[in-house]
């Protein structure tokens, strides 16, 4: 068997899961001075105005950024209601209602419910050891929410981060239909956009907004833990598909659970580190996972920042000074070869 890999989608993948594990319990110390809804805006906010500034950064640079296609459109606004509105709502509320490791924990639900609509839903090609990876770390994220749920203070918490999850399941399979486009561009608009609607619904429910290093510092939180974790997740999207970046994404959880044992001094038990072992092992079954096989690619025309490799050995009808990589939209032709892939955007092809 070849020994694990890490490609730039699972390395993509991991690193958002850094960012956004630590920012739970951040978020939950934050939650002593803001409200829920104005917190969920602040954080939304400050990740898309950090992440506009770095896309109008490139931009001057002359650094090739994607565009975005028409037909993309309704799939980022619709991402944008499920995972940019209501799941940072929703999970806020949770937060309000129960410990932050907890809520770490209870987080590994969004990877189980993405990979389910992935292949359910959106039929994304999934084999035994991908399925067996899954069924280790959701069986982990089981242990140590049941441990964490044995005594809950309440059921609407753990209630609303499970719709959390749910929402930013469908927000990352409908994100994945958008992600041959430039990832800072594609988080700085969600950033926005969902930031502003929290910020207005904050706003009309009369919460109060905090002081301004308060509110420096959830920006900070935000730009790093939402808006660089979501670039870095549209990535691993872009070249894993949508299951594998969530599997390898439930690593999340762990990093917010040991920051608040370690930060907050919330306590941990033996189970934790029987889940952090099968945990590990469902990864490594990801890690070590190897599929290759003759396919075809059919037509296809797009725009996605690429070098040309295999799969793009087109001509260009503009001036093109030969710097690599490079965006423009450019036409695939027809195919047939065979090498080791992941449901990437160039092979979305059924078995």
């Amino acid at each position: 068997m070849n020994a694990p890999r890490l490609s730039p989608g699972i390395a993509s993948a991991l690193a958002a899961a850094i960012l956004f594990g630590a920012s739970t319990p951040l978020a939950k110390a934050l939650l002593a001075h803001v409200a829920a809804v104005a917190l969920a805006g602040l954080l939304y906010l400050g990740a898309g105005a950090g992440l506009l500034g770095v896309w109008l950064w490139r931009r001057m640079r002359d650094v090739g950024t994607g565009i975005m296609e028409r037909q993309d459109i309704p799939w980022l606004a619709a991402a944008i209601v499920f995972g940019g509105v209501l799941g940072p709502i929703l999970l806020m509320l949770g937060l309000a209602r129960m410990s932050a490791a907890g809520a770490s924990l209870l987080l590994n639900l969004e990877n189980v419910f993405t990979a389910l609509v992935a292949w359910f839903v959106f039929h994304e090609h999934h084999d035994r050891r991908i399925v067996w990876g899954m069924v280790l770390i959701a069986l982990a994220g089981a242990l140590l929410t049941g441990q964490a749920y044995a005594r809950p203070t309440s059921i609407l918490g753990p209630l609303a981060v499970m719709g959390a999850c749910l929402c930013w399941a469908f927000d990352n399979n409908l994100t994945r239909r958008v992600s041959a486009g430039d990832p800072v561009m594609i988080a700085a608009i969600k950033g926005v956009a969902a930031g502003s609607v929290n910020t207005a619904v904050a706003l009309l429910l009369g919460e109060p907004f905090p002081s301004f290093s308060i509110g420096a510092a959830a920006g900070l939180v935000g730009f790093l833990g939402y808006g660089v974790s979501l670039a870095l997740f549209v990535t691993a999207l872009r070249h894993i598909g949508t299951a594998r970046t969530s599997a390898y994404f439930s690593a999340a959880p762990f990093v917010g659970a040991i920051m608040a044992l370690l930060w907050l001094h919330e306590s941990a038990s033996a189970v934790f580190w029987v889940a952090a072992g099968l945990m590990a092992v469902g990864l490594w079954l990801h890690l070590a996972e190897r599929h290759a096989h003759v396919h075809g690619h059919e037509t296809l025309v797009h725009s996605h920042r690429h070098a040309h490799d295999a799969h793009h050995q087109h001509a260009h009808d503009f001036p093109w000074d030969r710097r690599e990589p490079h965006v423009h939209r450019h036409v695939h032709e027809p195919l047939v070869h065979d090498h080791p892939h992941y449901p990437d955007i160039h092979h979305r092809h059924g078995h």
